[in-house]
Parts: C-alpha cells; sequence; structure tokens
C-alpha cells in the first residue's frame, strides 16, 4: 500500500480538493487550510485505513512549541529533545520545523507519511517480539 496515495485520497476527500495538488511537502493547515475537525476525521480515516492507533497530539504535531519551551526551560538541546519526543521525524525534519517555527504551523503530508510508516513498523516489531 502507498500511504502517500492513501493519504492524498483521504485528504481529497475530507478537505474537498483535487489529490494532484497535495505532495509530501505540503503544509496541511498553512496551504491546504486544514481545520481541527479536518484534522479528527483524517485520525479516524487513518486509524481505519492502516489500523493503527492514531494520538493526535503526536501525528499532529501538537505539543510541539511545548517542547520547545521545555527543552528550552530544562537547558535541553532542542533537536535532541525533539529527536525523543516525536521519534517519528528525522532529525533532518526536525532541523526543518525548528527552523520554520516562526512561521506558523509547520505540519506537512510527509510528517503524517512518517507518523504512519513509524507506526507500522513499530507494531511488526512488536508483533513479533511478542510472539
Amino acid at each position: 500500500m502507498d500511504i502517500l496515495e492513501e493519504i492524498k485520497k483521504i485528504l481529497a476527500e475530507i478537505l474537498d480538493i483535487e489529490n494532484h495538488i497535495i505532495t509530501p511537502e505540503t503544509y496541511l493547515i498553512r496551504k491546504l487550510g486544514a481545520e481541527s475537525i479536518d484534522l479528527l476525521e483524517l485520525a479516524v480515516a487513518i486509524n481505519s485505513r492502516f489500523n493503527i492507533d492514531v494520538n493526535d497530539d503526536e501525528i499532529f504535531l501538537r505539543k510541539l512549541r511545548q517542547y520547545v519551551t521545555e527543552a528550552k526551560q530544562q537547558n535541553n538541546d532542542l533537536l535532541r529533545y525533539l529527536v525523543e519526543k516525536l521519534p517519528f521525524l528525522s532529525r533532518k525534519r526536525l532541523e526543518n520545523i525548528i527552523a520554520d517555527l516562526e512561521g506558523g504551523p509547520t505540519l506537512k503530508v510527509k510528517d503524517i507519511i512518517s507518523y504512519i510508516d513509524f507506526q507500522i513498523n513499530n507494531f511488526t516489531v512488536l508483533s513479533v517480539v511478542d510472539v
């Protein structure tokens, strides 16, 4: 299953847009105008389509600014702290997010894909270990 294609179909349906305008680099809120209710529908659709548990705070980076504040308050290295808190995102992506914080909501389609991929692979690993 191609995760990007599935996400494009879901977003096109939820947001009533053409799926060809959606790329991994597309911002969900900044460019597509996704609102809270849209994200809720997206989480439900992802849960159903990919059969994974979806943590809204993680997948939609809702605690990102809280993590930034915590890292600063605790005198922690911000990148290292975010890697720990958001393990489904690459260091490179986290560096980009840090650089882009002032631009507004940083959530991109590729972040959703990374979350799904991480959950699918993590579940597979846990399932094999549990057996």
